[in-house]
């Protein structure tokens, strides 16, 4: 008995330092289905998040260590939540001052466009909330692109780790560049899928890196 309880004791340890590292529907996803883990992956309709803090760099030149690390825990902690909570996106990674969300990345998001869009703009109302008196801290820019990824897992046996590759990410994230703090910059194809309630500002044709022919992007104002 008292093996048994050490070993329940154990695991349940692990899983308490480890889940943190795992998107919640990633963790429960592997649960349900272990071979979820195995490398490759899937084609899927997705929309993808990409939202950095514009100035940065400098802000962290200027700043203590210790200030930039508050600065960002303190954004994570009020934007995490209604994204992931609210809006049902799946983070594929943070990366400093950036992160990615990746909506309907196992199939089950009909409206995945419309929450990415509007995980897009409450994560710039609660970073907004979080900055209140503070016009040093950076600021939140965003873009969001709707396509076909592969969904799945990229590593080796002993390392791996969720992804979304493709076209349609990489667009993602060059929409992002094109925004401005506090702007959220859609792809034509999201934009096109929000429909009715959505209010949007065309910014033409736009030259991004890495892509042959200019994109359509257009600013999301308001989403009802």
């Amino acid at each position: 008995v008292a093996e048994r309880f050490s070993a329940v004791r154990l695991v349940h340890d692990i899983d308490r330092l480890y889940r943190p590292y795992v998107p919640a529907a990633l963790a429960e996803r592997l649960r349900t289905d272990p071979a979820a883990g195995e490398l490759g992956g899937v084609r899927q309709e997705v929309s993808v998040l990409f939202a950095d803090l514009q100035g940065f760099t400098a802000f962290s030149e200027r700043a203590d260590p210790a200030d930039v690390i508050s600065m960002l825990n303190s954004y994570w902690a009020v934007t995490v939540p209604v994204v992931v909570r609210d809006y049902g996106g799946l983070i594929e990674r943070f990366a400093g001052d950036a992160v990615m969300v990746v909506f309907n990345a196992a199939g089950d998001q009909p409206n995945h466009a419309r929450s990415a869009a509007g995980a897009a703009l409450a994560m710039q109302r609660e970073a907004d909330a979080a900055a209140e008196g503070r016009p040093d801290w950076p600021r939140f820019r965003a873009g969001v692109n709707t396509g076909p990824a592969i969904v799945g897992n990229v590593g080796t046996a002993e390392q791996r780790s969720f992804a979304a590759i493709g076209d349609t990410t990489n667009t993602a994230a060059r929409l992002q560049t094109a925004a401005v703090p506090g702007q959220v910059v859609l792809g034509a194809t999201t934009a096109a899928t929000l429909g009715d309630g959505a209010v949007l500002e065309s910014l033409g044709t736009i030259e991004v890196k890495g892509k042959a022919e200019p994109v359509e992007a257009f600013v999301l104002v308001r989403l009802d």
